[in-house]
């Protein structure tokens, strides 16, 4: 599945639908623009999802305040159990160096998205 396939798919779940970039989190991401927002993405993930058993896995993405954590929700790359639900990647293990780059790839697209639909 391609990843705007995998996005519109995870986009139809009322409670994944519900997340937007806004206010702050958009004027960070025009701010500081994408490559900026990768490496974000990059090191946020790596350090707060990618473990194998990550520090309170399930409330470790904070719903705002960066627009990484705000697509993280939004794509279901919040959390080791949405990545084994929505991404069939599996838990109890520490992700791929591929596997990584997926999930930023997933989270940016999501962001670019988001900045497309606004003008």
């Amino acid at each position: 599945m391609q990843i705007d396939d995998r996005i519109d798919s995870i986009g139809r779940h009322p409670f994944r639908a519900r997340f937007r970039l806004r206010g702050r989190e958009r004027a960070i991401v025009q701010l500081r623009g994408m490559r900026a927002l990768r490496d974000h993405a990059e090191e946020l993930f790596a350090r707060r999802v990618a473990p194998a058993e990550p520090h309170r896995d399930g409330r470790q993405t904070p719903y705002r305040g960066h627009p990484v954590f705000v697509a993280q929700h939004a794509t279901a790359t919040c959390c080791r159990t949405c990545l084994e639900r929505w991404h069939e990647i599996p838990k109890g293990r520490a992700l791929e160096p591929g596997e990584q780059a997926y999930a930023v790839d997933v989270i940016c697209r999501w962001i670019e998205r988001e900045l497309e639909a606004s003008g």
